[in-house]
Order: structure tokens, then sequence, then C-alpha cells
């Protein structure tokens, strides 16, 4: 893990994984330990990851910048929502979705 920032509604993360790792496998458990270390030390019972992620690869050159944006989501959400951002970010690049889908 590279950065880490957890929101009310949202977690944003930076990982390096290797080749040979498959982004799905790699979630499945960071949820998977993350879900259990949540209800073992913070007592919520109420806790529980959406069933799907969104995962964008990110070149070297960039994780700085990116490094920056997930240290300050507190300052950046107050501008825009997390769900608004989300869906300007798959049409800036050109994301087919259809939002009965991506919300649960």
């Amino acid at each position: 893990m590279i950065e880490s920032n957890a929101r009310p509604d949202h977690y944003h993360g930076l990982f390096a994984f290797p080749p040979t790792l498959a982004v799905a496998d790699a979630l499945r458990v960071i949820k998977t330990n993350s879900s259990v270390w949540v209800h073992e030390t913070r007592r919520r019972a109420a806790f529980g990851w959406q069933i799907g992620y969104g995962a964008f690869s990110v070149s070297q050159s960039n994780v700085a910048d990116v490094v920056e944006y997930i240290r300050h989501q507190d300052e950046h959400h107050r501008k825009l929502t997390f769900r608004e951002e989300f869906v300007t970010f798959l049409k800036r690049h050109g994301v087919p979705y259809d939002e009965r889908y991506i919300w649960e």
C-alpha cells in the first residue's frame, strides 16, 4: 500500500501490485481482511463493503499527485460529492457505465 484514506461512504487506496496478481484477487483479500479488522476492533456491525469497486491504473509519473489527492479527500469533497466525482471521472475517460448498477 502506498497511500490510503477511508471516508464514510468510500475508500481510496493506492497500491503497487505485482503483475502476477489480479486486481480482483487483491481486492478480495483487502476487503476480507479489513472487514474482519473493523468488526473485531471497531465493533461496527453495520460496516460492510459494497460488492463492486473501481480500479484504475496510474503511471509512475503521477503517483505523487494521486497520493496528494488521496490525502486531501475532505477538502476535495467539499466541492464535489464522491458520486459526482466518480461519474465525472468515468465520463472524462470514456468508461461506459449504467448508473443503475454502480451504486448499491
